[in-house]
């Protein structure tokens, strides 16, 4: 059903440098992980393609997590925590970060947030958090999951008595999303005029076409950074684009590609 959307799942923290919050014995990196697998296995069984940044205890940083990421493909990256309090117990409930408002990025987490909330986890909504490195350097839709306090007792016995339905609750606010995505989104026309296996001469010419009043911009896809020019709805225009194009020795493929994120 979604065979062609990636989702890259980040187990927050990890290693022995970086537990993450601990409380009682507990440690954030640990639930992170093992919910951050459980949701990659519902997601694989609807269709999604999934990637982790780790799949065991091993440590790379914010930066290096969303490298890792951005060099996936991936169209959806979703961070995976647990919340604490400077006083333990004096919090309750989930939460999503992101980047800023508006987007992908918010009603993924709108989505998660509401399922979570029918697990039995008070929802905290969806909080902008600029600073975070993860969500400022992704590259594609991304949000922080905040799975509950682990220093709040009664969020941990619903974290534990309920785990299946808190992955369940995460991957379908994921597959929600994807579908309402897939439902929205119009086919544009777009003209491509190289692929690249080295990303840096995709840049090169993207900034080339640039500055000669092209708009131009490459993504990658398949293995390669491919340079594109234009989305439009019409197909005269991208026809006219690609006339132009071609006339000033570029070698051209006009595409029929969903709306440019």
């Amino acid at each position: 059903m979604f065979e062609t959307r990636k989702v890259i799942i980040d187990a927050g923290h990890g290693g022995e440098q970086d537990p993450g919050a601990v409380f009682e014995g507990r440690q954030e990196k640990d639930d992170a992980l093992n919910l951050a697998l459980a949701v990659g296995r519902i997601l694989e069984e609807n269709g999604v393609e999934v990637l982790y940044t780790r799949v065991d205890d091993v440590y790379d940083s914010p930066l290096e997590k969303a490298q890792i990421a951005n060099e996936s493909g991936a169209d959806y990256l979703i961070s995976i925590h647990r919340n604490a309090m400077p006083i333990p117990g004096t919090a309750s409930g989930i939460m999503s970060l992101v980047y800023q408002y508006g987007g992908v990025s918010e009603l993924l987490g709108e989505n998660i947030n509401r399922q979570l909330s029918m697990v039995g986890f008070r929802n905290l909504g969806v909080i902008e958090r600029p600073g975070l490195i993860l969500l400022r350097r992704s590259e594609m839709p991304a949000v922080m999951i905040e799975a509950g306090f682990i220093d709040n007792p009664e969020d941990n016995r619903l974290f534990d008595r309920q785990f299946q339905e808190t992955a369940r609750a995460i991957a379908n606010g994921v597959l929600n999303t994807i579908m309402q995505e897939e439902n929205a989104r119009p086919e544009y026309y777009q003209i491509q005029v190289g692929a690249y296996e080295n990303c840096r001469i995709a840049e090169e010419i993207t900034a080339e076409l640039a500055d000669l009043g092209y708009p131009a911009f490459y993504v990658f896809q398949d293995g390669y950074c491919k340079v594109r020019v234009g989305a439009y709805l019409n197909l005269d225009n991208a026809v006219n684009m690609e006339k132009r194009l071609r006339a000033e020795g570029w070698p051209t493929i006009l595409l029929l590609e969903p709306e440019v994120e």
